[in-house]
């Protein structure tokens, strides 16, 4: 009998102690709208979530067309992101077919937004994720909204923000330390459509681009002439493509002005997993390094 009570007293505190603790949440299934998001997601939710991208690699968010499967990994969702400001056009439409009953959170919100004119209307630029600045708002409010929705794992999601903070911190000074010594004007490259906004304004880089803030719109041929002339006077020497879109029109441009290729940038989306870009890290070091290469060649 004596045992017996010595076991129960060895043991008691440690059944006491593990009662204590917080049971582990399971993992939580989350929904982003596009790769960019989703990565930055996962940097923060960790071994926590599961994340599903809607738009996979290389895909395009503005174009974008749902299917039957991804209605059903947005039903099945605890907590869904969007980056908002009408980037995501096809949401509604889809939170709608699919019975999610929950309200997606838009990670933009609090960004210091900039404004364009396309087609005759002011418009907000959706592209924010392209200057870091931006993703650490991004980050605040995924953190919060995953600890919302998962209170047993909310000091991991503060310690995973933290610490992808001073990713972006990092990314940023990486960024400084290759455009601020290059003369300004040669900080002006030519792209497919107008998404580097942000960067632009962060780093003081001109991009001239036929297409606005959507690769919906089309260019007329007033609009790419009047394009053309402006490289020519601004002298212009190096055009990119991107992943996520057709690269005739900003080619045909180049070809007219005389812009050297200065290859593919990634702006929208993701590469595939064993592509350059399959990180936002990754993605954001690969575009300073070919936009920088590019203007160091016209020095």
């Amino acid at each position: 009998m004596m045992s017996h009570r010595l076991l129960l007293s060895a043991t008691l505190p440690l059944l006491m102690s593990l009662s204590a603790r917080p049971a582990s949440a399971e993992t939580l299934k989350v929904v982003a709208s596009f790769t960019v998001l989703a990565d930055v997601v996962s940097q923060v939710g960790g071994e926590h979530v599961k994340v599903t991208s809607l738009v996979g690699p290389n895909g395009d968010p503005h174009e974008f067309e749902p299917s039957p499967a991804d209605a059903r990994n947005l039903k099945a969702a605890k907590v869904a992101f969007v980056s908002g400001e009408r980037l995501e056009g096809w949401m509604d439409r889809l939170i709608s077919a699919s019975g999610y009953k929950g309200q997606p959170i838009m990670v933009s919100d609090g960004i210091n937004t900039r404004t364009m004119e396309e087609d005759g209307q002011t418009v907000t630029d959706p592209h924010v994720w392209n200057s870091p600045v931006n993703v650490k708002v991004w980050v605040a409010n995924i953190e919060k909204a995953l600890s919302a929705a998962d209170p047993a794992d909310a000091a991991a999601f503060k310690a995973n923000a933290a610490a992808y903070g001073k990713t972006l911190d990092a990314l940023d000074a990486y960024a400084h330390s290759k455009f601020d010594t290059i003369p300004d004007d040669r900080r002006k490259v030519l792209t497919s459509h107008d998404a580097f906004g942000y960067f632009g304004r962060e780093y003081n880089v001109g991009f001239l681009a036929p297409l606005g803030v959507s690769t919906e719109s089309e260019a007329s041929a007033a609009d790419v002439a009047r394009l053309i002339e402006q490289i020519k006077a601004e002298h212009v020497k190096t055009y990119f493509f991107e992943n996520s879109n057709d690269p005739r029109l900003v080619k045909q441009i180049a070809k007219a002005t005389g812009a050297e290729p200065g290859g593919e940038l990634y702006v929208e989306s993701l590469s595939a997993p064993k592509g350059p870009a399959p990180t936002y890290e990754k993605m954001f070091r690969y575009n300073v390094d070919q936009i920088a290469a590019a203007m160091a060649k016209t020095m």
